[in-house]
């Protein structure tokens, strides 16, 4: 007697839990740099903000799963560390002055609104860390481009943009490349050392969590594109563009979202292309130097059609002669 199950029939080692664990191990090396990174230019008080406000982003996401599928009786999810991942993103994605109640609600608004609400983890249509930052970013614009505190010495509207916005308006940037690339310059709590996003990555990487084929398409098609949108041959300006405006952080851990990403190999390819397309024209054209989180979301809704055009054919189908 055979006992036939169900497929599928072979199993990875790997759970939604261990994968959530993953992401949080390789998120550390730009968190703990974002909170000595605020320590480092605005003193003690903004370092201990940002560890506070990672934290209270975190727990809020929590509760706020917990809450949600105890009144609708659905089993506790708690305990994938989902939510504890979108905590971390959502709050690595604030500026060190943000104010702490507004990044509860902007996590109650992740885990409710953008990922319960469409049936939970895997249902979701949009990143839910993204969804909230840009909830935030409509509701409290001047929170979220608030990136030096206004009790810091020395601080005026000519030295108080982020390198990008400087590299924008003005043509050059306020920090130099250097700096961009370790990190020593204001930004959100996560987005500015690209040393250690890039550590992060490469143990994603190494623990085959993610895809290269998203991040490394992301982000060779936005260097082609920004160097022709902006008619440039300047390598240090290709290079400042890299390493400014969360465009790591957004294509390694954010755009590789499984839930909201194709899972077709063609189709992540196209899914990288119309990421890196359109963040070139967000920067280029648009009123601001970022643009990542609104390209990855307005992609996650072009996922069901990219998977759809590039989903390959079962073996053995043709397609029928004379149209029948």
């Amino acid at each position: 007697m055979y006992n036939v199950s169900s497929s599928p029939h072979v199993k990875a080692k790997m759970t939604t839990q261990s994968i959530m664990r993953d992401v949080i191990i390789a998120m550390l090396p730009a968190t703990v740099f974002g909170i000595y990174n605020s320590t480092n230019l605005f003193g003690i008080k903004y370092g201990i903000h940002s560890a506070l406000l990672i934290l209270i982003t975190v727990l809020a996401c929590v509760a706020s799963e917990y809450i949600y599928t105890t009144i609708t009786d659905q089993k506790i999810t708690i305990y994938d560390l989902s939510a504890v991942v979108t905590g971390m993103i959502l709050a690595l994605n604030l500026p060190c002055t943000f104010p702490y109640w507004k990044a509860a609600l902007g996590g109650a608004f992740a885990i409710i609104i953008v990922k319960q609400l469409f049936g939970g983890l895997g249902q979701n249509f949009m990143n839910p860390a993204l969804g909230a930052r840009c909830f935030l970013a409509l509701s409290f614009a001047g929170n979220m481009t608030a990136f030096y505190p206004s009790d810091v010495k020395g601080v005026d509207a000519a030295t108080s943009a982020t390198p990008l916005t400087a590299l924008k308006n003005l043509g050059e940037s306020s920090s130099s490349l250097l700096d961009m690339f370790i990190g020593n310059h204001a930004g959100t709590i996560g987005e500015t050392s690209v040393i250690a996003l890039l550590i992060g990555a490469l143990y994603l990487t190494v623990r085959k969590i993610i895809d290269l084929r998203i991040p490394l398409t992301y982000i060779v098609v936005f260097g082609i594109c920004i160097m022709l949108f902006n008619k440039s041959t300047d390598i240090n300006f290709l290079a400042m563009q890299l390493c400014g405006g969360g465009l790591i952080f957004g294509a390694f851990f954010m755009a590789t979202d499984y839930a909201t990403s194709p899972i077709t190999k063609s189709g992540r390819y196209i899914f990288g292309i119309c990421l890196g397309l359109l963040t070139a024209i967000f920067r280029t054209f648009g009123n601001t130097a970022e643009g990542v989180s609104f390209a990855i979301i307005f992609c996650n809704l072009l996922v069901p059609l990219i998977e759809k055009w590039s989903i390959p054919k079962a073996f053995g189908i043709v397609k029928a002669k004379g149209g029948k």
